[in-house]
């Protein structure tokens, strides 16, 4: 799939100024907008933003070759553009997504958005409720990429900078798209990827420690995804009620609100009558004006419940069909790291999932540990250059939770493994779990499936849907889902 509209905008680089309050200090014509010179094709604007150690402005010969037709910096780096056209603002980037916005002609205007946050569950919930909207025609926005209409469109990062997701969506409005389902990541809401454009639903999930080698504490991260909940950014919240933070935010927003329980709380929608089994969980949902409907949710654990009635909720507020969202949901396929069990014909039930938090990890195990009859058995490690608090209590918590702990390699990025590995298992001392250390990805899921038998349930986590593994700058090719069933049919 495209990921720029096949009909581009068309403006004077005036025109553009007028809109920014400003002048240029000649014309061009525009027929796009990047924010990495990389990126840049051709008729684009190229915003230059200052960098930590190099201004964005340094590339602009980059991206005049590339195809850039004029530049928006500030003065700091205008002093560097010599080559095209310049516009000079200050602080650019709060400019950069609302400038998006206009040059795409307000692009989501055409169809609902759904916008989802939370420290967990954000690309779960976004594929179910594509599954939800069955025939109608979606689109997702998210961490394993942009999907439109069902097909792959090429994206980096959970939320997308402005200039391309503001692009994406005037692909998704000449796609018919109904409504699009993003995750909305806490980086982008402080920086300021999805302002230009208000959310119709803003959906919060849950919130525990993460992303805290980027917020300075929890409660700054709790108040960049608050921040979502506000009048510039959304019409209507959708609020889980069983989380601290959850309730704490329904009394700090001022839109109208929508709740949701799976654990006996007073909500709008709740999940009652709640029966996990070994390939999902079957329920009721009770929702306003007398609504009773059965759900079937083809994931394991009460969180991946949560999730599908966040879906639920929200898009029947946007006028969908609550029975056809729970058909839509029932016939889901999964999705892809989350939950995803991996058969190859082995005598155990074997799972990858994201995990990569302490709290993803015990919902994970939590939710596994009801459909084990015999060991629950899980590898896991940390990333590297990431915050280094999280990763005793993710240690701890599958300590707490499995029967046995192996303890490997996830990105090690520039740190050293073995002291990686070693912060892990400083917190796996602290649960009843059998904790091991094994160096090497390949080699620790190898083990867990060596000692698997009957009954047994084995989990690879903390990489998911990830196709390589990240060590001193250099990602190699593997893939959790690929080397567990190729282990598996070593030892069949």
């Amino acid at each position: 799939m495209r990921t720029r509209p096949d009909e581009p905008p068309v403006w004077s680089l005036a025109e553009l100024a007028a809109e920014l309050d400003t002048s240029a200090s000649d014309d061009a014509t525009v027929t796009g907008i990047s924010l990495h010179s990389s990126h840049v094709r051709q008729g684009d604007l190229y915003v230059a933003l200052p960098g930590a150690s190099v201004h964005g402005a340094a590339f602009t010969g980059v991206a005049k070759a590339r195809g850039a037709v004029a530049v928006l910096t500030d003065s700091e780096g205008s002093a560097l553009v010599n080559e095209l056209p310049i516009m000079i603002v200050d602080e650019p980037r709060k400019r950069v997504a609302e400038l998006s916005s206009f040059i795409y002609g307000h692009p989501s205007t055409a169809f609902k958005t759904l916008g989802v946050t939370g420290t967990q569950g954000k690309t779960t919930a976004t594929y179910l409720a594509e599954a939800a909207l069955g025939d109608h025609i979606s689109a997702v926005v998210g961490t394993i990429g942009t999907r439109i209409a069902r097909t792959p469109a090429a994206s980096s990062l959970t939320t997308p900078e402005a200039p391309q997701l503001q692009a994406l969506f005037a692909v998704m409005r000449e796609e018919a798209v109904e409504l699009c389902a993003m995750e909305v990541s806490s980086h982008a809401l402080v920086q300021g990827r999805v302002d230009g454009f208000v959310f119709d639903v803003a959906v919060f999930l849950n919130l525990g420690r993460d992303h805290l080698d980027f917020h300075k504490d929890l409660e700054d991260y709790f108040l960049a995804k608050a921040s979502l909940f506000t009048e510039g950014h959304a019409k209507h919240a959708v609020i889980n009620v069983d989380d601290t933070h959850g309730r704490r935010l329904r009394e700090l927003t001022s839109l109208p609100v929508t709740t949701f329980s799976t654990e006996g709380n007073p909500a709008d929608w709740r999940a009652v009558n709640i029966r996990p089994h070994r390939l999902g969980t079957d329920l009721d949902v009770l929702g306003p004006d007398g609504l009773a409907i059965p759900l079937s949710v083809p994931l394991p654990g009460v969180f991946n419940v949560s999730n599908a009635l966040a879906v639920m909720s929200s898009l029947a507020h946007v006028g969908y069909d609550p029975a056809e969202l729970a058909a839509g949901i029932a016939a889901s396929t999964g999705v892809p790291g989350r939950m995803e069990r991996v058969e190859g014909g082995q005598p155990y039930t074997a799972i990858i999932d994201y995990a990569h938090k302490p709290d993803a990890v015990t919902a994970v195990l939590t939710a596994l540990r009801p459909v084990t009859a015999g060991r629950l058995i899980i590898v896991l490690g940390a990333g590297g250059d990431r915050d280094h608090g999280k990763r005793a209590l993710m240690g701890e918590a599958a300590a707490l939770h499995a029967d046995v702990v192996i303890v490997t390699d996830d990105n090690p990025r520039t740190e050293n493994a073995a002291s990686i590995r070693a912060d892990v298992m400083s917190g796996a001392g602290n649960g009843p779990g059998i904790a091991t250390e094994i160096a090497g990805r390949r080699e620790a899921i190898a083990h867990a499936v060596s000692m698997a038998h009957l009954g047994d349930t084995v989990v690879i986590a903390g990489k998911g849907h990830e196709r390589g593994q990240e060590i001193n700058g250099t990602v190699h090719p593997f893939d959790d889902r690929e080397v567990l069933l190729e282990l598996i049919g070593d030892h069949a």
